[in-house]
């Protein structure tokens, strides 16, 4: 499957549906190439591991009592390092990020997530290495 976005649920836009037609064909040309047999040489690429996913700051009734600070707002895949603001709650305190390393968030303020009380999830930055790959000859 694939997923492309971030989009409002409901809404169909062109630019992200652009996005997704382009990729889609990358995949299908990848599957024509590789069943013609050419040879993909080695590569390194940049990918993001989920960690955890985050809660908004509740109440002891479990009501949100802080939303995501504006600076954190569509922020996803940037770094989020120690002591950056994360929340800010309804009386305008700056809740920040208090983590050992540099994170990237993402899925952040989701409307689709707030009722699995997800604020955003964790990602670490990772490099993933694929060796050279060719269709074996059965």
């Amino acid at each position: 499957g694939v997923e492309v976005g971030p989009q409002p649920q409901g809404v169909a836009r062109a630019d992200v549906l652009d996005k997704m037609r382009k990729i889609v064909k990358h995949g299908l040309d990848f599957v024509q190439l590789f069943n013609e047999g050419k040879e993909f040489p080695p590569c390194t690429i940049e990918a993001f591991k989920i960690m955890e996913k985050v809660d908004y700051p509740r109440n002891k009734n479990g009501e949100i009592i802080a939303i995501i600070h504006p600076q954190l707002q569509d922020q996803d895949w940037q770094p989020l390092k120690n002591g950056d603001p994360l929340f800010l709650t309804l009386d305008g305190e700056v809740i920040p990020y208090q983590g050992d390393c540099t994170v990237y968030p993402t899925f952040i303020n989701e409307a689709a997530y707030y009722e699995k009380k997800q604020a955003f999830v964790k990602t670490e930055k990772i490099q993933l290495t694929a060796k050279h790959l060719r269709l074996s000859a059965s």
